[in-house]
């Protein structure tokens, strides 16, 4: 019902709490002021200008009693300097119709209730520079023109009455922000804390604030805890099957190295080879990158040595980057989601391209190759850990165990990024790329 004020709300907290702690006091301090402006100003300016009307009338009545001009213009300064009125007989006006200004809203009152209470009166000037009202009166000597001061009309402005009610709005509400910004500043250093955690950082956090805060800053810090117990537990038996698995392969490779060089031998060599491979790729797929502290890094030379390490392998791997900024990450982790990347377009494509995009809010890396591709449908599975698509991807045959893009995916969200499979428009294969912001 309401879409269309969705564009004007704040999105921030902040912003949206100032707009419930402002709306209230505006709306009331309209209403308070409109009802006081309108009692003020029209009420209290009507009875004013009764007064007026009363000596204007008399004015007019002592005009028409005169049997002659001389005599009404005598009266007229008899009268009009006790009365506080300036008094011109006969009075010739150009123009004959009311004038005011449009945001004079006393005017209007004053015009209405002097056509209402004097009989002759033409018309009624507001706009003369020296504050005064103006009449143009008809008698029986003529017209008559009438001034007096506007203030004798006119109830003044509230200025006091109104500058101590904005004063103390401004108050209130600067009291009102500050107590709102301590109950505020708790939640946003819990998300400030959460976020960081999300991308692999433990950043000191103390709950404070209300009772609900804190209730839920503890229960961040209990869920921070054991989450990082149960990495530091994971590590340490990943560290231990690493050891036991490695030992009797090696005990393989030597036993196998000493006997009679044959087909068998050799087939027995590259499954262990295989395997080694194989325990690596589980290992660093559960390993991750918890162990490794982010740093301030810069990006475009940490993708450019991945790059350089696949070129003395061989690979054909091309590489371009726009701008220039550092970042925290965890280098090992990111090169090494750099590397499977690369390995994976030189596996299934003959060249991979690499470029690097460093602006001021993220950092893309992208990844392209000449082969196949992935079919769209199935590029969400391909990120699934121990994911094969097809048969070249047997690791008999020179092919992975589908962790490579799973092990990319993961760094990337681990640093709050992502990782999105496309396809590439200049080579035709796939293109991966990993967004991380700054």
């Amino acid at each position: 019902m309401f879409a269309f004020l969705k564009p004007l709300v704040p999105r921030g907290l902040y912003g949206r709490a100032a707009l419930i702690l402002l709306v209230p006091i505006v709306t009331i301090q309209l209403v308070v002021s409109m009802a006081f402006i309108q009692r003020h100003f029209e009420g209290v300016t009507a009875q004013m200008t009764q007064g007026l009307v009363a000596q204007v009338n008399f004015l007019v009545d002592e005009a028409d009693r005169a049997g002659s001009e001389a005599e009404a213009r005598a009266r007229m300064q008899r009268f009009a300097r006790p009365l506080g009125l300036t008094v011109a007989l006969p009075a010739s006006w150009p123009d004959l119709t009311d004038g005011r200004a449009f945001y004079d809203l006393s005017g209007r009152i004053v015009i209405a209730t002097l056509h209402e209470g004097v009989p002759g009166l033409r018309a009624v000037d507001l706009l003369d520079d020296d504050g005064e009202v103006r009449m143009l009166v008809e008698t029986a000597q003529g017209p008559m023109s009438v001034s007096v001061s506007r203030r004798r009309v006119s109830a003044s402005n509230p200025h006091q009455l109104l500058v101590w009610m904005i004063l103390t709005s401004a108050l209130m509400t600067f009291i009102a922000y500050v107590f709102l910004r301590n109950q505020l500043r708790p939640i946003k250093r819990l998300a400030e804390a959460a976020d960081a955690f999300g991308k692999g950082r433990s950043v000191p956090y103390r709950p404070r604030g209300a009772l609900e805060v804190r209730a839920a800053g503890a229960a961040f810090l209990d869920m921070r805890s054991r989450i990082e117990r149960q990495i530091e537990q994971r590590t340490l038996m990943l560290s231990g099957v690493s050891h036991d698995l490695r030992t009797p392969l090696t005990r393989l490779k030597l036993s196998l190295s000493l006997l009679p060089d044959d087909e068998e031998v050799r087939a027995a060599q590259r499954d262990v080879t295989d395997m080694e491979r194989l325990v690596d790729e589980f290992l660093s797929f559960a390993r991750g990158d918890a162990m490794e502290a982010p740093v301030a890094t810069d990006p475009v030379a940490l993708v450019e040595h991945a790059v350089e390490n696949a070129r003395r392998g061989g690979g054909q791997v091309g590489f371009r980057h726009e701008g220039q900024g550092t970042l925290m990450l965890r280098p090992d982790a990111v090169t090494r989601a750099v590397e499977n990347l690369i390995a994976n377009a030189l596996r299934y494509g003959r060249r991979a391209e690499v470029q690097v995009h460093v602006t001021g809010r993220s950092v893309r890396i992208v990844v392209e190759d000449d082969g196949p591709g992935i079919p769209a449908d199935q590029r969400e599975e391909a990120m699934r850990p121990f994911t094969r698509l097809d048969s070249a991807r047997n690791p008999n045959q020179g092919g992975g165990v589908g962790l490579g893009l799973s092990i990319a995916a993961d760094i990337a969200r681990s640093h709050g990024g992502t990782l999105a499979l496309g396809q590439s428009e200049r080579m035709g294969g796939l293109k991966a790329e990993i967004i991380l912001a700054r």
